[in-house]
């Protein structure tokens, strides 16, 4: 196997034996860093304290990780303009605070009748009171009873 010593350097081809021989006296562990490599390579380093170093780097790689939430706004064809401002403005909120939000417009019953006419104004509506806010991310579309709309910060 070739060893590679504690400082980086290369210490050459040897038996396994001979590389954990000079591990144990230099304090360290030996550990096989490319198994399929031929001749396999080893390295003689302080395990736990490489293992350390990584969780380390995993956990501040993940503080600098932004994660982006998707809100949900849900209305209904018929709902009136004064609580179509009230969620404009939380999904205004929402925007600001770098969220995506899924509008859904959910019909009942008979309404699906009107869901390519009133349903889809609503939403058209909406969209334009948020043209200065946001970016409309996927255009209104029915799914089931449903119809949805994402919309994302520009």
């Amino acid at each position: 196997m070739r060893l590679i010593d504690a400082d980086g350097s290369q210490a050459g081809i040897m038996s396994p034996r001979e590389a954990l021989f000079r591990a144990e006296e230099a304090g360290l562990d030996l550990v096989e860093v490319s198994p399929t490599a031929k001749p396999p390579v080893c390295r003689i380093m302080d395990y736990g304290k490489y293992r350390y170093e990584v969780s380390k780097k995993q956990q501040e790689a993940k503080k600098k990780q932004t994660v982006v939430e998707v809100k949900e706004i849900k209305l209904r064809p018929k709902t009136e303009k004064h609580d179509l401002d009230f969620k404009l403005k939380n999904i205004k909120k929402f925007l600001q605070q770098n969220n995506r939000v899924k509008v859904t417009l959910r019909f009942r019953g008979r309404e699906i009748v009107y869901a390519d006419t009133i349903g889809l104004d609503v939403l058209k509506k909406l969209a334009e009171d948020l043209a200065e806010d946001a970016a409309i991310l996927q255009p209104p579309r029915m799914e089931g009873r449903q119809m949805t709309m994402l919309v994302g910060p520009k």
